[in-house]
């Protein structure tokens, strides 16, 4: 009988500690939400050439801090100094064009005035003739020889304002010269510009890691060949899933502990939640939709990411990919600020060990 009592007693011991935790996690899951899978992430920059040439030159080592216009590496920049003084040179010819065609357009000019000075003679002898003519007092071919050299002189004048506007067309009313001085400044712009970029310099300060770039190999326009991590640029963001974090706002706060320092707990601010998931992404492909099959009972629970924010900078021993596990809680409860920090320190001293 003390057998089956002790039995009976354990039974219902077990099943209140089991309704216990079952509500305990119901309610904690929403109230101080727990997850392992955060991580560090940060601002990876693939460092590419904006030119294509020979690397003669890198100046960095792997994991070297850097400041920002520090010069990773340099290119072979023979070709393009031979192209900077070519395009000089073409800069130089337009320019000389150009005054070629200022010279033939004060000439035109003069030539308008000598033509209209002819015409002008040749329209007034014209009409004179034509007056005598009406008396007969000249000949007939006299009046035809003064309308030939009218016609001549009217037809002269054109020719000569029509070469004025052809020049004027060709000069161009820019202030900064003809159109094909412009086009040799654009040009010798593009060839400083690419001279330039066979130096190629950190876009701000922080480290080169993975670097595997030598002396001699072939670097391609736009193609990146060193890994550069911004200074500054990271941050600590873990994935809850959704029903979990459906309360979260920026009041929340953060406990973390690191792998890399175990025993330890930071407190971050909640920043903010990404609003997708590359899986809900779709791009108008012309296909037709793709229905996702899941043959289990219970499904997946779909996670969210949440970003943390903190002022000072992360610990300097973490890097891009640092794991780290988190607990959330709402600033205004001491009770389940209690929950997360025991939660998330037993989580830190296990860190001990694995």
């Amino acid at each position: 009988m003390k057998e089956n009592q002790l039995f009976i007693r354990w039974m219902k011991i077990l099943s209140i500690v089991f309704f216990v935790s079952f509500v305990y996690l119901i309610v904690a899951d929403r109230r101080a939400p727990f997850t392992t899978e955060g991580r560090v992430y940060g601002q990876v920059v693939q460092i590419a050439p904006e030119v294509t040439s020979k690397v003669v030159s890198v100046n960095v080592a792997n994991n070297e801090a850097v400041a920002e216009g520090d010069v990773l590496f340099v290119l072979d920049d023979r070709k393009y100094a031979i192209a900077l003084e070519q395009a000089k040179l073409s800069l130089q010819s337009a320019k000389e064009k150009e005054h070629a065609l200022r010279a033939q357009r004060y000439a035109a000019v003069a030539n308008i005035d000598r033509a209209k000075a002819s015409y002008e003679n040749a329209h007034t002898e014209y009409l004179r003739i034509q007056e005598l003519a009406k008396s007969q007092s000249v000949s007939k071919s006299t009046v035809d020889s003064l309308s030939k050299q009218y016609q001549v002189a009217r037809a002269a004048l054109e020719i000569e304002n029509q070469n004025l506007e052809m020049l004027n067309a060709q000069i161009g009313t820019h202030a900064d010269g003809t159109t094909e001085v412009r086009l040799a400044k654009s040009r010798l712009e593009q060839a400083k510009l690419d001279l330039n970029n066979t130096i190629v310099r950190a876009p701000s300060a922080g480290v080169v890691t993975n670097l595997k770039l030598e002396v001699g190999a072939m670097a391609n326009s736009n193609m990146p060949l060193v890994t550069f991590v911004s200074e500054g640029s990271m941050w600590v963001a873990a994935d809850f899933r959704e029903k979990s974090v459906t309360r979260v706002d920026e009041e929340y706060l953060a406990l973390v502990t690191f792998d890399a320092y175990p025993g330890q707990i930071f407190r971050y601010n909640v920043g903010s939640r990404d609003k997708g998931v590359a899986t809900g992404h779709q791009n108008p492909n012309g296909t037709l939709t793709q229905i996702e099959v899941n043959n289990r009972w219970v499904r997946d629970a779909q996670r969210t990411r949440i970003n943390l924010e903190h002022e000072e900078p992360l610990p300097s021993s973490l890097f891009v990919g640092s794991r780290a596990t988190l607990s959330l809680y709402s600033g205004e409860s001491r009770f389940w600020q209690f929950i997360a920090r025991a939660r998330v320190q037993l989580v830190s001293w296990f860190h001990f060990i694995y």
